[in-house]
């Protein structure tokens, strides 16, 4: 008995990722034709509108393609996968697992403050409108491998401050408050730590960073998170698919 699908991403969403997984799991080889949409629907008990819905997500990922009158069909880009992908959303702290690592949070300062320009504009916040500003050190033992700041708007925590763990995860805590992010935005680059942060902790051997700037957003749209990430760049790499 298959469990129809339910979670907090949106049903379509959800049902591509079930589909490229079915792929998988029946061992689908490039050319070899998906099951008929009636089989699908029974499979995932799902209706035929939001089954094409995620039918035209895996085509326009070029995961499939379709002969007309004959159905739909794996593409040679489903068999295409990479290790540790630029365009997963997940938390720093998962990152860092699948990288191998067990790494602590080490709080450096929680304030709350009046949005900069950058914020309030990231997280379509009106002018005055106050956020929370988390800054971190992701470390293994005593190397410190990523540099976080991250800012969330202070209307959706209701608890006081210094009330909250803010060494945990910041993603648990937001799905506490009914505003867990499941995608972003997000712009890379190639940068050095600012001068003021490698000063004050003494990180002058951080050496280059991967610097990722990213807005959060929860599944209906809202931003909830403005983060940038500095990742050591001596420890870290991202990979990609390109078409």
């Amino acid at each position: 008995m298959i469990t129809p699908l339910r979670d907090e991403r949106t049903l379509v969403l959800q049902l591509r990722d079930a589909i490229s997984a079915l792929i998988e799991e029946q061992g689908l080889k490039p050319g070899d034709q998906l099951p008929t949409e009636a089989e699908l629907t029974r499979k995932f008990q799902i209706s035929r509108p939001a089954l094409r819905e995620a039918l035209k997500l895996l085509e326009q990922d070029g995961a499939i393609y379709v002969k007309h009158g004959k159905g739909r069909f794996v593409s040679a880009a489903a068999a295409l996968q990479v290790e540790r992908p630029i365009t997963c959303f997940e938390s720093v702290t998962d990152m860092m697992h699948k990288s191998g690592y067990r790494p602590i949070n080490k709080v450096l300062s929680i304030s709350e403050e009046v949005a900069s320009g950058e914020a309030q504009e990231a997280l379509r916040l009106s002018p005055g409108s106050r956020v929370i500003r988390l800054e971190r050190l992701r470390m293994q033992g005593e190397e410190v491998l990523v540099y976080c700041l991250d800012y969330i708007p202070r209307s959706i925590i209701s608890d006081r401050l210094y009330d909250i763990d803010w060494s945990g995860s910041l993603l648990d805590l937001l799905e506490r408050h009914d505003m867990r992010p499941r995608m972003s935005t997000a712009i890379a680059a190639s940068v050095m730590l600012p001068h003021d942060v490698s000063e004050r902790n003494d990180l002058h051997d951080f050496g280059p960073a991967f610097l990722i700037t990213e807005t959060a957003f929860t599944p209906t749209g809202v931003p909830v998170v403005f983060a940038k990430d500095y990742h050591r760049g001596s420890r870290f790499s991202f990979s990609f698919v390109r078409k």
